[in-house]
């Protein structure tokens, strides 16, 4: 049977993982849990010599068959209605937002703020019992003034906490066009405001519209609270973007997600590429607000392997996760452990890599090569910020040229990609849009965003 916010919202399958590695819960046998699978991309590695390999670790949210199984939703949509947004804009944003709220039922709880120069709220938090009520007051919204962002995301925040509850899913949705030009307006001042919403189990979704808004303010806000954001070129297409979003909304299975990799044995964590986290000594932490039904999330660890004789295997590292099961309202932990193989066999080495694992490793440390890029690019440095894809190219296609079979097919296509924003990078026309789109794609990446 097809599960409900599938047949909701026309959705595309998503391919379920199977669970490896042993599983410690807290939860009632009736209640569903998320799948923990820890992998390396080389199991087996050369005798005789340091070197790196990647550490996944994977989430996957178990199935949801029905909508009387879905997490209840506390949501603030928060809506830009500056002079910018006349016309097309605001009447498809108010579309979009009145299609939300037909997604909703009566067990969730919704707020609308619009905001300008100021901040007026439209509806006052309130569970979805009348849509035609909330309807009435998306239409009244007239486009003026100036863009108090800061203001307007605080105060869907405000709107969150009157019914914030660990057992709901508590988000503010932000539609903005333009520069936040009134109160707090930079990227930095953003962030720790979607900082501090975390903390309070609150995430927040950005969404810009058109090429006027700053999107690394927008990805920040979005970022250190662990959302979504998005890009929206046209606003035709505002109504599928809020769809996916709520699709997001519609199908939470577990929140406030800590994961812990205690190295052993002399293995040392380098990085952790895309996500945010500590590593102190051998041990790595780190977090995500939530997880999706059926849907894979990921926390990809570069680690420094010392020298092995062959034939020996060590412990790698041990695996820990706590969850708030979404189903149950209870707490849920999972464990899992790793070892690793030494071989003087060059042939061995290459039969035992996890060809998915060393995809997604390659897509990561790409993506980083991209943000530095972006980083020169913004610099003025636009000839080095183009050797550093065309680099990033040629490594993928290399990866490609090892992996082969159909991993190769995938790789190749992403070098094509990769090659193509070099050659964007240089160019001036469009540079705005094309940077918003940029910064999209590598936003997508670092958090394995559904759309």
């Amino acid at each position: 049977m097809q599960p409900f916010w599938k047949k909701l919202l026309g959705a595309v399958g998503i391919a379920s993982f199977s669970l490896l590695g042993s599983t410690l819960a807290m939860s009632s046998a009736q209640a569903k849990q998320v799948e923990l699978r820890a992998e390396l991309g080389s199991p087996v590695i050369e005798a005789g010599k340091k070197q790196t390999t990647f550490l996944k670790i994977a989430l996957t949210g178990f199935k949801l068959d029905d909508e009387s199984d879905r997490t209840p939703a506390n949501i603030a949509i928060v809506l830009d209605k500056s002079g910018s947004m006349g016309g097309d804009k605001l009447q498809s944003a108010k579309q979009a937002a009145r299609m939300a709220v037909n997604l909703l039922n009566d067990n969730d709880i919704i707020s609308i703020i619009s905001y300008d120069s100021t901040v007026n709220v439209l509806v006052p938090a309130t569970k979805v019992s009348d849509k035609k009520a909330i309807h009435r007051a998306i239409d009244r919204m007239r486009s003026n003034g100036k863009t108090a962002l800061f203001a307007g995301v605080s105060k869907g925040a405000a709107e969150i906490r009157k019914f914030l509850d660990k057992d709901r899913v508590n988000r503010v949705i932000l539609l903005s066009d333009g520069q936040a030009n009134v109160g707090p307006s930079s990227p930095s001042q953003l962030g720790d405001l979607g900082a501090s919403l975390s903390k309070d189990g609150i995430t927040v979704t950005t969404i810009g519209l058109g090429t006027g808004y700053n999107e690394d303010l927008m990805a920040n806000l979005a970022g250190y609270s662990d959302g979504n954001h998005a890009f929206v070129k046209d606003a035709e297409d505002l109504a599928k973007i809020f769809k996916y979003e709520f699709g997001d909304v519609l199908s939470v299975v577990a929140q406030d997600v800590e994961i812990k990799i205690q190295c052993k044995n002399g293995i040392k964590p380098i990085r952790i590429l895309g996500r945010d986290g500590t590593i102190l000594g051998q041990t790595v932490k780190t977090n995500m607000s939530q997880l999706y039904s059926e849907q894979e999330k990921f926390v990809l660890i570069e680690v420094e392997v010392p020298a092995g004789r062959a034939k020996q295997q060590v412990s790698l590292a041990d695996v820990s996760v706590a969850y708030q099961n979404m189903q149950s309202n209870q707490q849920d932990k999972l464990a899992d452990n790793m070892t690793i193989a030494y071989s003087a066999s060059q042939a061995d080495v290459r039969r035992a890599l996890n060809r998915s694992v060393e995809v997604t490793a390659t897509k990561q440390v790409a993506n980083e090569a991209s943000k530095e890029a972006l980083r020169l690019r913004d610099q003025g440095q636009l000839k080095e910020a183009q050797e550093v894809l065309k680099g990033s190219a040629r490594v993928i296609k290399r990866k490609a040229e090892q992996l082969g079979g159909s991993e190769a097919g995938l790789l190749n296509s992403f070098s094509s990609s990769i090659s193509e924003d070099a050659n964007t990078i240089m160019e001036e026309k469009d540079w705005n849009q094309n940077r918003k789109s940029l910064k999209a794609r590598q936003y997508k990446l670092d958090k394995q965003q559904s759309y």
